[in-house]
Parts: C-alpha cells; structure tokens; sequence
C-alpha cells in the first residue's frame, strides 16, 4: 500500500495540468452535451414533422445556390430527409450561371433583359441540354446517393408546363412610347398539368423538373425557375413554396433581415423601394402561389449547410416567410 501511495504522490499533476484522464473526461462530457442539443432538436422537430406529413413541398434550388459539390450533397440529403419524415418534395432547378458557362465555350452571345436572359434559337438549344440534360441529372445521382428515389423530367415531358412566350414592354425614355421586347423562346407558364406530380406523392420518387416549357406549336419554351415553381405549387395548391437562392431573404436598409411578410406589407415594401432588383420577382412569384392557394413561401440563403430543415423544423427559422 506504501508504495501504491507513493506512485501516485509522484504522479500527481500540477496546478493547471490537464492528464489524460482528464482530456477524456472532458470529451466525454462534450459529446454528452453535443448528443443532448441534437435530441433537443429532434424535440423540438417533432411537431413539424407531424404538422407537415402527406403535405406537399415545392423547392426551387437555384443555379447560384447549387454552390459545389459539398453544398449540392447537403440539399440532396435534406431532400431525402423530407421525404423519410413523409413530406412529398418535388424540386424544380434552375442553372443560369451553368447555362452561361457553356454558352461561353461555344461562342454563343447571350445578353438579359430585366433579368431574363434572351433566347434565340441557338441558345434554347443549349438551354435545353443543361438544365434538362447535365444539371438535371447531377441533382437526380446525388438525390439517389443520399439514399433517394429521384427522377429528372422537364416541363415538356407529359405537356406538363404549357408555355406562351413572354410578353415584355419597356418604355422608351426620349419618345415615351411603350416597345414590345422580343426575348426570344422565353416562356411564362399558363398551365401546368398536376396529374403527372400527384402519381409521385404516394410513392418513393422524387421529382426533380427543369423549367422547360412547350408551346401549343411544340417550341420549347425556357422558363425561369422561380417563376415554374411558382406555377407548379400553384397547381397543386402545396404546402410550402421553398425558394432557395444566394440571398438571406428580404432585408431591411440597415441590413436587417425580414423574417415574416404578409403580401400588404410585401407589396408596400416595393412600392417604398425596400424591396428591389432581383427580390421583385421573386416577392411577386411568392405573392401569386398564395393568392393561389399554397399556405406558406420562404425565401431562403440556399448557400448555407441545413437551411431548410432550419427553416421548417425550428421556431425560429432562417430566411423570410411570406404568410
């Protein structure tokens, strides 16, 4: 016993010493407060998942928001999470900045008008094979690589999105004389057909749509992803419109985010000027899906790791609903 005494005297730790006995302690009791916070969080989720089961969401996953790869295999995996908790996700994609990538190495001059880019019949071509094509598929494999069941189709498969051409006027401002802009095969829906989508909602798939849109003369038609997404989760009167983008949400000047709307104080907020640039239409495309029916729209920073389940599962939430 003496000398079992002795060996821990001359062990023992001096002041501010951490042993290593006691680095596992302390990572012990980290990783219990570490499990006990996610616990707390799947508490608190609970209510939402049952609140949201059998309902319909619609996730508009922009170009500028896919990110890289990392960012890309997060989504694909809340997605998948939707679905396991028995939300029925249908994602409608968009792909501007890769649509420009490969514009530019075919020496293909594209150039936008009030945000909308001009479509001639060379670049509805290139438009086509990448958002239905290339970019379609990458999200349908990572989908499917997270555990899914994904599926890519765009908006001429089935006729789902019947497309007219976009009319556009912008005034001249010597003569003060209103002129029709011809943007090309830019299409705005005018009927989206639910019967294709609602086939999905009792099974395991997930659809992934790119917005390409048919004329009733059969042209194809590229529609911008926000506005698709509108008109889906207004043809199917869903639960949730989901934009997700390169933005927080809508700010306020003095950089203060606006976490809910109603559409009086969203349409006040343009007139004053609050809102402006891109955030209009996506304001407006939100407006229109719940002047149609859909429950809820957010507009949320799809750049940032878990933003939708923060956003549907927490109290809190991350961007701007509009009620």
């Amino acid at each position: 016993m003496t000398n079992i005494l002795s060996f821990n005297d001359s062990k023992k730790k001096k002041e501010g010493e951490v042993t290593p006995i006691d680095h596992i302690a302390l990572q012990k009791e980290k990783s219990r407060q570490e499990w006990s916070r996610k616990a707390e969080i799947l508490c608190e989720a609970l209510p939402y998942m049952r609140k949201f089961a059998g309902e319909t969401f619609v996730i508009k996953f922009g170009g500028s928001a896919m990110g890289g790869d990392t960012n890309l295999k997060n989504f694909a995996k809340n997605v998948v999470l939707l679905k396991q908790v028995g939300i029925n996700p249908i994602v409608v994609h968009g792909g501007g900045p890769q649509i420009g990538q490969m514009l530019a190495k075919l020496n293909i001059k594209s150039n936008f008008v009030d945000g909308l880019r001009v479509t001639d019949a060379d670049t509805v071509e290139v438009v086509e094979m990448v958002l239905a094509g290339s970019i379609n598929k990458m999200i349908v494999k990572e989908i499917n690589n997270a555990g899914g069941c994904a599926i890519g189709i765009c908006g001429k498969d089935g006729n789902l999105i019947r497309a007219k051409k976009v009319a556009k006027t912008k005034k001249d401002p010597d003569s003060n004389i209103e002129k029709i802009l011809n943007l090309g095969f830019v299409g705005e829906p005018y009927r989206v057909d639910p019967e294709l989508l609602t086939v999905f909602e009792d099974s395991d798939i997930i659809p992934v749509i790119a917005p390409i849109g048919i004329g009733d003369g059969g042209e194809t038609y590229n529609i911008n992803a926000d506005t698709a997404a509108g008109a889906i989760a207004s043809a199917l009167q869903a639960s949730k419109l989901i934009i997700l983008s390169d933005v927080d949400g809508v700010m306020l000047p003095n950089g203060e985010l606006v976490s809910h709307l109603n559409i009086a104080t969203a349409r006040q907020m343009i007139y004053d000027g609050v809102i402006t640039g891109g955030m209009i239409p996506k304001i407006e495309t939100c407006i229109n899906a719940l002047e149609s029916n859909v429950s809820y729209a957010h507009i949320l920073n799809g750049a940032i790791d878990n933003i939708m389940l923060m956003e549907i599962f927490t109290e809190s939430g991350a961007g701007t609903m509009i009620l």
